[in-house]
């Protein structure tokens, strides 16, 4: 069983920086990738940026492309994202979540655990 904790979000202005954290438990040497997606009010889910656990093998939505930044942290288990210049558009709940198969980074039913999720507010 693995348990995700994010930590990190809250309220930004527009162009502002945050850094989400995420802590994971569990038997990390069965993971093939960790992500960060999102959800906005009335929106679908979104894929935001996606690292696989054994390589620094990185990828990302094209909306945050240049903006974020996904790593981790093999030693304490850690996945954070790095976000920069943050925009009213970038305001959702983002989760972070753990795949063991090795399937596609971007598809969120390509993860098995997801934590409960962080708010991140940016205001204009």
């Amino acid at each position: 069983q693995v348990q995700l904790v994010e930590s990190g979000g809250g309220l930004v202005q527009a162009g502002g920086s945050l850094r989400l954290s995420c802590a994971a438990s569990g038997r990390a040497f069965r993971w093939y990738a960790m992500a960060w997606f999102r959800r906005a009010p009335g929106k679908e889910r979104e894929f935001v940026a996606a690292v696989k656990w054994s390589l620094p093998i990185t990828r990302y939505a094209d909306s945050v492309k240049g903006r974020f930044a996904i790593s981790r942290d093999i030693a304490k288990n850690m996945v954070y994202l790095h976000m920069n210049n943050l925009k009213p558009e970038d305001t959702a709940v983002y989760s972070c979540g753990v795949a063991q198969g090795g399937d596609a980074m971007d598809r969120a039913d390509s993860y098995d655990y997801w934590g409960q999720g962080t708010q991140v507010t940016v205001s204009s």
